[in-house]
């Protein structure tokens, strides 16, 4: 059966036949170092790294630093950091700052064949003067300036002669143009603030639509993948390179990833970060990589779902279920399985021995052997989900009911026989029989139940506090509500659970990164805050789907 290609593989393929690109293909991934990646940003990465795969290329991973205000060193290693979690390795590692010179070079090639000049005009004179989709641009005095007055204004803005804002190039195209980005767009501008790498070598730093092609261009990218919103800018793209005379790189979009309850905008994640509505950048409930680390998905599921969605020319809204779907799915496979009750309910065994302990042997991991088992203990005293008990039954409830009985997992059938109440009417404890002849693997005791239940020894369960997840957002497109979309954060987007328990192996064991399915209550990992007297699980995701549209 012949592969299906997506529209960029067919590109490539076509430009491959035609021999347009006689040394091989290339790609690049080009974050700003202002944000941690999220989850289109890992969309980008598959893409990119898959390409080059595909099609024995190389992948260089350069930072388009050219914003020193909102850069910084931090950043960078935490991207680093996600790409490689990712599984992918990059050729080479560049920056935008490791062209300034070269950047410069070609703005003043393109002041010499009068393609560029200096503009005095305010920001909002400039927006004035272009017009809008419907009015054409208007050409100010400044258009007219010679060029060797440019030459030594230039000169003048980059050893710093000037203000912030005091005066931009502009490149010289056609204030009558169609596309507003082909209107004089503005190349360079003027900032007195320290960089990164650079430190206060420059004061005037290259705008991203003149830095980002070129740089293309220099590092012989044979296809630069960018999202939909960088349509509009492909012909100043194509006007730079061609131009300059630069290598033929060619702009290539596709939709970006829009994910259902979340956004997608590293600006709006940042101000979630700062106005103390999530824990930072790896906050659990964030779409970052990072946050999602945290929550305990793993590189496969984020790569599945990444190649499940395809890449497409359209935007859409992607359904959380699918995400969910790849990491339940992977951890299904892998996931050793252990016990918690998250909220606990005390049942005594009354005709147990008091004294008395024996280890239950449950599977790590069912159906795989490699995986080995481990002993259980249980007691007398054991807690239970308090969901799993329900005093006046309703129809089709199966689980634990006064004069009723249910197998606990691995051990003994049960039969309730007392409920205890607090001075305030809840149930505080649940007083049962067992049937020694009832033991699992050794069952003699002709007794039928409809339901087995998981349970911890009281004696031997490890206190932790469990955190549940829920969605960011209360409706699906909080992006499309632009600056407003914090009126729409769900306040119930995580559920704190301070006295559950957990089997006691897990605080013997260095488990933050390691994922457990909890029996019945879904996929956890150790968070990172744990501590050995406080141990804190995440809730990666459900056993079953249960993100519901409203």
């Amino acid at each position: 059966m012949e592969e299906s290609l997506n529209f960029i593989e067919a590109i490539i393929e076509q430009d491959i036949c035609n021999e347009v690109y006689s040394e091989g293909i290339s790609t690049r991934f080009p974050p700003e170092p202002n944000g941690y990646l999220h989850l289109g940003h890992a969309k980008s990465i598959c893409l990119n790294f898959g390409l080059a795969s595909k099609y024995k290329g190389r992948v260089n991973l350069r930072f388009d630093d050219t914003n020193p205000e909102r850069e910084n060193s931090s950043y960078i290693d935490a991207i680093r950091k996600d790409i490689q979690w990712l599984g992918f390795e990059w050729h080479n590692e560049f920056y935008a700052s490791d062209y300034f010179e070269i950047l410069y070079g070609f703005a003043i090639e393109l002041i010499k064949r009068d393609l560029a000049y200096v503009d005095d005009s305010t920001p909002e004179e400039i927006a004035e003067q272009k017009g809008t989709p419907q009015v054409t641009g208007v050409p100010n005095r400044y258009r007219g300036r010679s060029i060797d007055e440019n030459l030594l204004l230039f000169e003048a803005m980059k050893v710093g002669s000037f203000k912030d804002g005091a005066k931009v190039l502009r490149a010289k195209i056609d204030m009558k143009a169609a596309n507003m980005h082909m209107r004089d767009p503005i190349i360079y501008r003027i900032k007195h603030t320290p960089h990164h790498r650079t430190g206060s070598a420059w004061c005037i730093y290259p705008m991203y639509d003149f830095a980002h092609g070129q740089s293309d261009a220099i590092e012989c990218i044979t296809h630069s993948t960018c999202t939909l919103e960088f349509v509009a800018h492909r012909p100043l793209y194509n006007w730079f390179i061609e131009k300059l005379g630069l290598f033929p790189s060619k702009q290539i979009e596709f939709a970006r990833l829009n994910l259902a309850f979340t956004i997608m905008s590293k600006r709006k994640l940042q101000q979630l970060v700062e106005k103390g509505l999530v824990d930072g950048w790896d906050d659990p409930r964030l779409p970052t990589v990072a946050g999602l680390r945290r929550r305990g998905y793993t590189p496969n599921a984020i790569r599945e779902f990444c190649d499940r969605i395809g890449v497409a020319k359209r935007d859409a809204i992607t359904d959380y279920n699918l995400l969910e779907f790849c990491v339940r799915e992977d951890l299904n496979k892998t996931a050793q399985r252990r016990i918690a009750v998250l909220k606990p309910l005390r049942v005594i065994i009354t005709n147990y021995g008091q004294e008395f302990t024996e280890n239950i042997v449950l599977e790590n991991l069912p159906g795989e052997e490699a995986e080995g088992s481990r002993e259980v203990p249980f007691t007398r005293e054991l807690w239970i989900e308090q969901d799993d008990f329900m005093e006046h039954p309703t129809k089709n409830y199966f689980r634990l009911t006064l004069g009723g009985a249910v197998r606990l997992k691995g051990a003994y059938i049960i039969l309730c026989e007392h409920v205890v109440k607090d001075e305030d009417g809840n149930i505080s404890e649940l007083h049962c029989k067992y049937f020694p002849e009832s033991k699992s693997g050794h069952d003699h005791s002709n007794i039928k139940v409809k339901s087995t239940i998981h349970w911890l020894s009281i004696p031997f369960a490890i206190p932790a506090e469990i955190r549940l997840y829920n969605k960011l957002f209360e409706i699906e497109d909080p992006g499309q509500t632009g600056d407003e979309f914090l009126k729409h954060f769900n306040k119930d987007s995580i559920q704190v659970l301070p006295n559950a328990y957990v089997e006691n192996d897990l605080i013997n064991r260095d488990d933050v990164g390691v994922n457990f399915q909890f029996v019945r209550m879904g996929y956890f990992i150790k968070d990172r805050n744990s501590t050995a007297d406080h141990f804190i699980f995440n809730r990666t995701v459900g056993l079953r789907e249960n993100w519901k549209k409203t």
